[in-house]
């Protein structure tokens, strides 16, 4: 059995998007998944499995939080491994900055193209910053993220699909689940 680390995307947003953490847990198990335990409520999730392909996790957690939910959750699956190095990564980068408020990661479905890469890193924002490394795009603010203009900007949203947390997130899942 291998460990994975599973971010949904776009959940306990409103009314209607509730998917609490027992409910999550239950669909994983149903779906085949063991070992699975969540990490607060906004969709983090351990589980094991006898499958290797992190697409094919990803398509299996996804039909089965719609089959529980009825509305699709997307999802990215990383080794913990993965995680450890996007937690590394972090702070290496997060040391760059001075005066650092904010530091968010947005953790990518697929690895973007070099090219989006490229135009993520050239774009240039009074107090914010944002570097890619593989399937993790760093947001580094030195002021509110509400006042955040590089989040929206096209080049930004070109990585593709993927889900926001926090560094202090991603730190303690880190913690939590890299020796899994």
């Amino acid at each position: 059995m291998s460990t994975y680390v599973a971010f949904l995307r776009a959940i306990n947003l409103g009314a209607k998007r509730k998917f609490p953490k027992d409910a999550i847990k239950s669909a994983a198990e149903v779906a085949g998944f063991t070992g699975v335990e969540t990490y607060i409520n906004t969709g983090n999730v351990r589980l094991e499995t006898r499958m290797r392909s992190q697409a094919r996790i990803e398509e299996a957690l996804e039909a089965a939080f719609l089959d529980d939910r009825g509305f699709e959750v997307p999802t990215m699956v990383f080794t913990p491994a993965e995680i450890c190095e996007i937690a590394e990564d972090a702070a290496e980068l997060a040391a760059d900055v001075d005066d650092l408020k904010a530091h968010y990661i947005t953790l990518l479905k697929e690895k973007p193209s070099a090219a989006a890469i490229k135009a993520v890193h050239a774009l240039e924002y009074d107090a914010e910053l944002a570097r890619v490394r593989g399937r993790a795009a760093h947001l580094m603010l030195t002021k509110s993220f509400n006042e955040t203009k590089l989040i929206n900007a096209k080049p930004f949203k070109a990585l593709g699909v993927g889900t926001a947390r926090n560094v202090t997130v991603i730190r303690a899942v880190a913690s939590k689940w890299c020796g899994a």
